[in-house]
Parts: C-alpha cells; structure tokens; sequence
C-alpha cells in the first residue's frame, strides 16, 4: 500500500509541474522565432535513425530481438499448420468462420 502512495505523489508531482500551453501560445513562439538562428553544439537531431531502417526511430522503431521460446514456436506453428490445413481442404477462413470456397 506504502509503494502505491509514493507512485500516485511521484505522479501528481508530475503533473503539477507540467506547463499547460494553448494552440494560440504555441503558434505565437513559432511564428516569432529565427528560422536562420544558430545551433548549439549540445543539440541531440531529432528524427535520426539509428539502425538501417526505413522509417524514423520516432515514427516506427526498428523491431528488437525476440524470444523465441518453445511454447511461442509451437503457438505459432500450430496456428500456420492450421491455416494451411484449412487452405487445403478448400475452406475459406477470411471472415473467421470456415466455408466453402465458390
């Protein structure tokens, strides 16, 4: 219960410090800002990719290792092996239930 208390005051703490801005504010800072003023050296890029993706890292990551262990292999073989079972057998299973193919 103690541990609970502690993450709800970490959060409200959060959220008290947070800065509420309007869409009018935002455009205001944007619309004065330098377009041409200098970078500082400290700068991180935003959008860089990090491995050899062909999206953004902030748009879709590149996908992480997986483990495999053996109840997720057998998982997803039956569910192929099923699939194709049902293929072959001339059912149709795109709407979910099994029918025949016309």
């Amino acid at each position: 219960m103690a541990q609970d208390d502690s993450a709800s005051l970490v959060a409200h703490r959060y959220v008290a410090d947070m800065v509420e801005i309007t869409d009018e504010e935002l455009e205001a800072e944007a619309l004065a800002a330098d377009p041409h003023a200098p970078i500082g050296d400290d700068v991180e890029p935003f959008g860089v990719a990090q491995a050899d993706g062909l999206l953004p890292d902030w748009y879709m990551p590149v996908a992480g290792p997986i483990r495999r262990t053996k109840p997720r292999v057998f998982a997803v073989a039956g569910i192929i092996a099923s699939l194709i079972v049902v293929n072959g057998a001339g059912l149709c299973v795109t709407y979910g239930w099994p029918e025949i193919a016309w």
